[in-house]
């Protein structure tokens, strides 16, 4: 299969290079002409062309029964203009993808726009960051079934497969979606992918601030302002190791956590002042809306805002998690 690809950063470029390992087409364009052909160069061989354009690149996918053109791009007006752009270029039957991590209600507005023109809208929550290329992308997608159904062969090279991960007890249910267990799922009509991925991307933030203040609870457990008798000196590093090794608490984020300690058991290299994307933002509003409590994630985000104004440990924490799933570069 062909598809087209707008936006080749950390993981558009990833998402590219994969689809040609699996025996795919792809047609690329970033702004960049440096990075498009660095795309082209990692990709497997004769299976990736590069463009100048966006224009160019619609071209290279005539004689498609239906082109495609997945959109990489940051969320808001960048996005937004490649998608209104795209609407003026393709026709009827045609499928325009929304990987990055838009607003799921600008997704429903953007499908009902595109329908009336005859293509199809489809958001991608895209989870797996700077490690997707080997480990494949989690996807929560939603649109229109037929669409769905069309591109269901990118997904799938895309996802990260069943791998080694333990089968859940009672999968075997006619209403279970079997593509669940190979790490994507369709999720509902246009805007419900990026309405999950959102909410996942919520959750997120409250994970990652549990890890980061209790490990700041341990570092500071030798502070002088308690009893002598009272103050342990803590190794970081060898306490995120143990977790991993059988704990409750074991998980990716831990692992992150426990690689940067061990490079780095001050942190130094890392400000702690901690960026929100967006997701968590609209997690809190969705909550709001729907008169649903939701403590943990909005004090996690309302965290990330107070460490821009001076930061301890825990942020630093924040910091080399969100480096190490998705290459969040925060500077000291």
């Amino acid at each position: 299969m062909r598809i087209g690809i707008i936006g080749l950063g950390r993981m558009g470029g990833n998402i590219a290079v994969r689809l040609t390992r699996h025996g795919h087409d792809v047609v690329v364009h970033d702004r960049t002409a440096a990075v498009t052909a660095a795309t082209v160069e990692r990709s497997e061989k004769g299976r990736a062309t590069g463009v100048d354009s966006v224009e160019a690149l619609v071209k290279g996918l005539e004689g498609d029964t239906h082109r495609v053109v997945w959109v990489m791009l940051p969320a808001g007006a960048i996005t937004e203009a490649c998608v209104k752009q795209l609407g003026t270029l393709l026709g009827k039957g045609d499928v325009i993808i929304d990987g990055g991590n838009s607003y799921y209600k600008d997704d429903v507005r953007r499908a009902e726009e595109l329908a009336a023109k005859g293509i199809s809208y489809v958001d991608v929550g895209t989870s797996g960051g700077v490690w997707g290329l080997e480990r494949g992308y989690c996807m929560m997608y939603g649109g229109p079934e037929e669409a769905a159904d069309y591109i269901d062969p990118i997904l799938a090279a895309l996802a990260p497969g069943k791998g080694d991960v333990p089968v859940t007890p009672n999968r075997d249910a006619t209403n279970l979606d079997p593509r669940a267990e190979q790490g994507y799922l369709h999720c509902g009509p246009s805007g419900s992918g990026h309405f999950v991925k959102m909410i996942h991307n919520g959750i997120e933030y409250g994970m990652m601030q549990a890890f980061a203040e209790g490990f700041d609870i341990m570092k500071s457990k030798n502070s002088p302002v308690l009893a002598e008798g009272e103050r342990f000196d803590l190794n970081m590093a060898d306490i995120a190791e143990v977790w991993r090794r059988g704990s409750v608490v074991s998980s990716w984020l831990l692992d992150l956590t426990a690689e940067a300690l061990a490079k780095s058991g001050e942190l130094s290299e890392f400000s702690g002042e901690v960026a929100d994307s967006g997701e968590g933002r609209w997690t809190i509003e969705a909550a709001i809306e729907e008169n649903v409590p939701a403590p943990v994630m909005t004090a996690a985000l309302f965290t990330r805002f107070r460490s821009r104004s001076g930061n301890n440990f825990a942020e630093k924490i924040l910091s080399a998690q969100r480096f190490g799933f998705g290459g969040h570069v925060e500077q000291k």
